[in-house]
């Protein structure tokens, strides 16, 4: 039993034969069928109407994203890229980066008895971007039960949230052609936004692997105002891999899937990322845009980062996530990813000391030699 202790973890998913059709999709919402499942909460989709990060007037906002003059170049190539069956693990973690245990209620007996701990929730991500300039983008963010084993029935959805950057709770949508983009959710602690004392944001951080574009990492601050400036309230990592064309999650890939449970793993050591690091940035700038965009990453100049172990919160899988105060009294919330030794994805949110959104900048960086 302290060998299986030692090597337990959760499975959950279970291969799944469905029929898909390939007739065009006009609504991505009522794609999402549910009739081979069982699900065990309704689901979450954010409809709150918050037109950017900084408080200012609604009066004139609209709920579709407008898109600026760049966007069309290479939207097509990552819609392609983005789109997909994107299942692997996910798991929650503290502002000091430790793990969340799942809620006890989830957890199958078995492991409470065997006394193993379960950190992850196995997940689906189905994705669907039209490859026009209609700037569409969509996905459905599946947790499932944990199982013991693989057990052929073991499909049942424990929550859904669906993800619209159409929706009035997205401030901003920066993608690249590889596949990788940033998007600030808005959110809430409590679901009353009349009498809230306090509002707070996702910045989504999803980093396709140089190496393999079939594997991914998504990185969520959970942020939030208080006294005027931004603080780090949680992270959630999402580690996933493609696999297949956008079938609406009907095919689950069962105990085939090629990643595994990573939350209670060896964390990044700070040493790897700390010091001076350089690399070429794909940057969008918020200054003058209007209050709701979507705009591709523009390659920018080559940059330097002086990176210390203030603030760095080391996660497992070679990752780390950052919030700190720079220069001017703006605040850069960072995401990281290295991804080889000495070589690191990054991605940055940088914000205005009012709380408005400045600049978001994608870079694959190098650590500068020593000098």
């Amino acid at each position: 039993m302290a060998a299986l202790s030692a090597s337990a973890h959760v499975s959950i998913r279970t291969f799944f034969h469905s029929s898909f059709t390939n007739n065009k999709i006009s609504n991505f919402s009522q794609q999402f069928k549910l009739e081979n499942y069982t699900t065990i909460t309704t689901t979450s989709k954010r409809s709150i109407s918050i037109p950017a990060l900084a408080p200012k007037t609604t009066e004139n906002s609209a709920s579709q994203l407008q898109s600026t003059t760049n966007s069309v170049k290479g939207w097509a190539e990552f819609a392609k890229n983005v789109s997909g069956e994107w299942d692997g693990f996910g798991a929650d973690f503290s502002k000091q980066g430790e793990p969340i245990e799942l809620p006890e209620s989830v957890v199958p007996g078995a492991y409470r008895e065997w006394e193993v701990k379960v950190f992850d929730w196995q997940t689906q991500c189905p994705t669907l971007a039209r490859d026009d300039d209609a700037f569409s983008f969509m996905y459905k963010f599946i947790r499932l039960l944990p199982t013991v084993g693989c057990e052929a029935d073991a499909a049942t959805r424990y929550s859904i949230d669906e993800r619209n950057i159409s929706d009035a709770n997205v401030s901003a949508f920066v993608y690249q052609s590889t596949g990788c983009y940033v998007a600030a959710w808005s959110n809430n602690h409590d679901g009353n936004y009349n009498t809230a004392p306090y509002l707070s944001w996702e910045l989504e951080h999803c980093l396709i692997d140089p190496r393999a574009k079939e594997s991914r990492v998504r990185i969520v601050q959970v942020v939030r105002l208080q006294d005027s400036k931004l603080v780090l309230q949680n992270i959630k990592v999402f580690c996933e891999h493609w696999y297949g064309p956008f079938r609406n999650g009907d095919q689950l890939g069962g105990c085939a899937i090629k990643d595994s449970a990573f939350a209670s793993t060896k964390a990044l050591d700070p040493a790897e990322v700390i010091g001076v690091w350089e690399g070429k940035h794909a940057i969008s700038s918020f200054n003058n845009a209007p209050e709701k965009v979507i705009q591709e990453l523009v390659d920018g100049s080559t940059r330097k980062t002086v990176r210390d172990e203030l603030d760095l919160v080391v996660l497992p899988r070679q990752l780390w996530c950052c919030l700190k105060d720079i220069e001017g009294g703006e605040t850069c919330c960072e995401v990281g990813w290295l991804f080889e030794q000495g070589r690191a994805m990054t991605s940055k949110c940088i914000f205005s000391d009012n709380g408005k959104l400045k600049e978001i900048a994608i870079a694959c960086e190098s650590a500068a030699p020593a000098q």
